[in-house]
């Protein structure tokens, strides 16, 4: 499939699948999980398995370090996240690294752009070949934003 037809599909259906099942707009910091929608896109960019730094976080998410360092410090006392020391994961040397809870992870689906219940009810509908399909493309297109997103491409696009 060419590169044309793909962006054709992407923005097509994506617009269809967020106004089939988008929130009302409620993560506010005055929620039953305290988020805003800072707090809620650093959640996101958190896994319960894969450590990530801070420092490549903030790169990422292009915020200083102190105002990650802040926003973790309160993720972290809400139960959402937790520190751990990367010299205790698989050889890795120094530093803090950052996961994700399953407290966190339930914020992130009860907090979610697309709401959990009108997502589930779109789901309940495909084949178990079709969710793979969505879970595979899915996947893909965020890794392809991811990439975009990291420090050295943010540098690259600069140079433009």
């Amino acid at each position: 499939m060419s590169l044309e037809r793909t962006l054709r599909i992407v923005q097509v259906a994506y617009p269809q699948v967020y106004l089939a099942c988008h929130t009302r707009h409620q993560r506010k910091r005055s929620t039953v999980h305290h988020l805003s929608a800072r707090d809620a896109s650093i959640l996101a960019h958190l896994d319960q398995q894969s450590i990530t730094t801070p420092a490549r976080l903030a790169a990422h998410l292009n915020v200083a370090r102190s105002t990650l360092s802040e926003a973790l410090k309160r993720l972290t006392a809400l139960g959402y996240t937790r520190q751990i020391a990367r010299g205790a994961a698989a050889g890795k040397r120094g530093g803090v690294g950052i996961l994700l809870t399953a407290t966190g992870a339930a914020a992130i689906r009860e907090t979610s752009v697309l709401e959990t219940p009108r997502l589930r009810a779109v789901l309940e509908l495909l084949t178990p070949a079709e969710l793979r399909s969505v879970a595979r493309g899915m996947s893909a297109l965020a890794a392809g934003c991811d990439r975009r997103a990291s420090p050295k491409s943010l540098a690259s696009q600069g140079a433009e």
